[in-house]
């Protein structure tokens, strides 16, 4: 295939993947989209001529979404009406593609003389000389993004399926950020405040990414977004939920810098962080004198948030007696200062996190019901990496470019043997945690594929551990005589006696017995 003229080897072909990947991840709109998928379309993997549709809201329609020819365009005006017009799904090459599981190869002759099918595209094919179309899916978790059209036989399946992968994944970001842009224009009413607003959540939602929190399409990360977008123009409070490491933090800046109150701070709170004394100290302030080492007045995280939002971390770990005062400056919108002798009034926004099942905490009696019942007004989980791994090559690609930048290493890949043994770790630190991983592997590596991962030790040894925890062939055929031999009081022989049960004759039972070393005191009472 011509695909063997440049692509040498699955190494070459997973290096050229992940690269792609990591360049995808930067897709924000459709122009920059454009950049990257002309580059490496046209200049790596050497498909010279495509077509991207998506669908449209109606879900009946697909519309051209980018395009490009190696010729020049025909100069009659047709061509580029067809680039704007909705293309039905029905009776078009699109429903062939949509229903099938697999890429669709359609013969141009075939099309033109027999005029099955509706066929805007035409004009483009006939000018890039096509003879074949190949139509593929782009899906993400079984939704489907859209469809890349190509000539058939330019790059291996392999390729192909990897580099649809990738487009599908940011046309599926893509989506989302245009649908936050939409909802937040109805919201805010103004264009051009919208543009700011939108600009600046998608910014920290994607700095936050790629700095080691959430990275991918995981059809979990998108929800989140979507709720993202429907609490964060309001005042009420949120309680996210999930383990460390998963992205609460960023999450919390993300619904404070799309909220009215983006103009004032968000102050942030680890509430297991400080002991109790303290901690209420730092929530609600302390007057001079108040406590031995209060040697001057102290204002409190309360009034440092007034008219922003304060973001209460791991709230989980809070003490009861503190609970109380937290409900009260809840309910009240006033606090007290340790040592006060007046009514502080605040107007702040609560964004809770905790790693923690508080619904069980209050069960248990370590959390008030009435303060989590206060803060569950709006929860948003965050999935674990372990739930996402589709998302890992992505991630580990982009956090190998980030620590090879940074650390002045010429490392381009990560080997498919590497990949595997980061999907098959658990990541009970999460997306932090496999940063971490993949920083110190960086620095470890002294050529440009990390070719070798330097796990936790359980990691390395959970295959091995779970194999010897089966034991061997002996020890197992042992243990089955031995409960069956039980079940019949030692009886072998006979209707119900152990030989029957195991399907085997008497005299094999014997045999096996006696190589086993199974004597009668092992299975009598």
């Amino acid at each position: 295939m011509m695909a063997q003229k440049y692509i040498r080897n699955k190494e070459e072909v997973q290096s050229l993947l992940l690269e792609f990947s990591s360049k995808m991840a930067t897709a924000r709109d459709r122009e920059s989209l454009r950049v990257i998928v002309k580059k490496y379309l046209k200049e790596i993997f050497h498909i010279h001529e495509y077509i991207i549709t998506i669908p449209n809201e109606d879900n009946v329609t697909y519309s051209w979404f980018l395009h490009d020819l190696s010729t020049d365009e025909p100069a009659d005006g047709g061509f580029k009406v067809i680039t704007g017009k909705a293309i039905p799904v029905e009776g078009a090459l699109t429903g062939v593609v949509l229903g099938s599981k697999d890429p669709v190869v359609f013969n141009m002759k075939d099309i033109i003389e027999h005029r099955r099918y509706y066929f805007p595209s035409r004009t483009f094919w006939e000018a890039a000389g096509a003879e074949f179309i190949l139509g593929m899916k782009l899906s993400v978790a079984h939704e489907v993004a859209g469809i890349l059209w190509v000539q058939p036989g330019q790059i291996s399946d392999e390729l192909l399926h990897g580099v649809c992968a990738q487009i599908a994944i940011a046309l599926s970001n893509i989506g989302a950020n245009e649908k936050i842009r939409r909802q937040l224009a109805i919201i805010e009413g103004s264009r051009t405040q919208l543009e700011q607003e939108n600009q600046y959540l998608q910014e920290q939602i994607r700095d936050g990414y790629y700095e080691g929190q959430i990275i991918g399409s995981n059809s979990g990360l998108q929800n989140v977004l979507q709720l993202v977008s429907h609490v964060a123009p309001s005042d009420s409070t949120v309680l996210l939920l999930g383990e460390t490491g998963t992205g609460k933090e960023l999450i919390a800046m993300a619904i404070h810098n799309a909220s009215p109150r983006r103009k004032n701070q968000m102050v942030k709170l680890n509430c297991a962080a400080l002991p109790s004394q303290l901690l209420e100290s730092e929530l609600f302030g302390h007057e001079k004198g108040s406590f031995t080492g209060a040697t001057e007045r102290r204002i409190g995280k309360f009034e440092l948030a007034n008219n922003g939002t304060l973001f209460l971390d791991e709230i989980g770990e809070m003490l009861p007696e503190l609970q109380v005062k937290l409900l009260r400056a809840l309910q009240e919108k006033e606090i007290e200062q340790i040592g006060g002798k007046s009514v502080i009034r605040t107007d702040v926004r609560i964004i809770a996190a905790s790693n923690r099942d508080l619904k069980k905490e209050v069960e248990a009696g370590r959390f008030r019901g009435d303060l989590f019942y206060r803060l569950n007004v709006f929860p948003i989980t965050l999935s674990p990496l372990r739930e996402r791994k589709e998302d890992i090559p992505l991630l580990a690609s982009f956090f190998m470019h980030k620590y090879a930048i940074k650390t002045g290493k010429k490392i381009r890949s990560i080997s498919t043997a590497v990949i595997h043994d980061l999907i098959r770790y658990d990541w009970p630190g999460n997306v932090r945690e496999l940063e971490h991983v993949i920083e110190r592997n960086v620095l470890m590596t002294s050529g440009d594929t990390i070719a070798e991962i330097a796990l936790p030790q359980n990691a390395k040894n959970k295959d091995s551990a779970d194999l010897q925890k089966l034991g061997s062939l002996e020890e197992n055929e042992r243990a089955y005589i031995l409960s069956v031999l039980k079940k019949t009081n030692g009886r072998i022989r006979g209707a119900d006696g152990a030989a029957e049960i195991m399907k085997i004759p008497p005299t094999t039972l014997h045999s096996k017995m006696k190589k086993l070393g199974i004597k009668k005191t092992g299975y009598q009472e």
